[in-house]
């Protein structure tokens, strides 16, 4: 059996969104759907300290009431999704990120029923996505119908194979178009201690920039032939061009750096994208 998806759900309106958008995809990869309700036993979250054992038939009504809904929705259009669902004890992100472990995706929604209505990214998000062993989908709203196009971000380094890849097995699995977008600010550097120079001319860079991103996905054209496949290069503001891609796509797929640099954060441009985009973000590490 393929690798679950996991979604994360609280009962907010983003976590049921999310939890019908897992339910699509899941069907799209012949996966099964795991939801997920995270909860604390004690009214405070004591790390190293065991929950209690039992809690009160109304708590655990509530959650399985959670539960239920979340299953619809995940459910609707396809009632013959194999589906579990399970309440977990702890505290919501390291929950999250431990039921991660061996899933081929997690799904939460940008804010959970605690947010404040001003923050666009929720902590408990902000956290499964910099910290979750596989690719992590932020479900911040829907869009009906479908444009029949992803967008993926492409910066040019040889370390983003894992994103590109994904982007076009995605694509792949939708039927989709994928628009790849290289965005550049200043001329890329040649080596490491390279200086850029102060004056430069804007069309031969935009040239340079251009060939850069034809030779990042040259090899998948061929691995993906039923990829209809579109180049944009753009002096822009990497976290800018894609947030404004977004909007006219169903999905945007980034990434993220693994290692130190993802406990130290998830970079300013993916930190802006998540927060900003008009679609679904999936962030792939790499």
């Amino acid at each position: 059996m393929a690798e679950p998806i996991v979604v994360g759900v609280d009962g907010s309106t983003p976590s049921l969104q999310a939890a019908g958008w897992a339910g699509r995809e899941a069907e799209l990869r012949g996966a099964p759907l795991r939801i997920v309700y995270v909860t604390l036993r004690w009214p405070y979250y004591v790390p190293l300290v065991p929950q209690p054992a039992s809690w009160g038939a109304d708590a655990e009504a509530a959650a399985r009431a959670v539960l239920d809904e979340a299953t619809v929705h995940a459910r609707a259009g396809r009632p013959h999704l194999p589906v579990s669902a399970e309440i977990v004890d702890g505290a919501a992100p390291e929950a999250l990120v431990a039921a991660a472990e061996g899933a081929q995706l997690i799904v939460v929604g940008n804010r959970g029923r605690g947010g404040f209505a001003e923050l666009l990214l929720g902590s408990v998000s902000r956290y499964v996505t910099a910290r979750a062993p596989c690719p992590v989908a932020v479900v911040r709203q829907t869009k009906e119908g479908g444009r029949g196009e992803i967008t993926v971000g492409v910066t040019g380094h040889p370390d983003q194979e894992p994103v590109l890849e994904f982007a076009f097995r995605e694509a792949a699995l939708r039927h989709a178009g994928l628009r790849a977008v290289h965005a550049w600010t200043h001329p890329a550097a040649a080596e490491l201690g390279y200086l850029q120079p102060l004056v430069y001319d804007v069309d031969s860079v935009g040239a340079e920039e251009a060939r850069l991103l034809a030779e990042s996905i040259a090899g998948r054209r061929e691995n993906f032939p039923d990829v209809t496949l579109t180049e944009r290069v753009v002096q822009e503001h990497p976290a800018k061009a894609l947030i404004e891609a977004s909007a006219e796509t169903d999905l945007v797929v980034i990434g993220a750096h693994t290692g130190m640099a993802a406990w130290l954060g998830l970079g300013a441009t993916a930190h802006a994208v998540l927060h900003h985009a008009r679609a679904p973000v999936i962030v792939v590490r790499h």
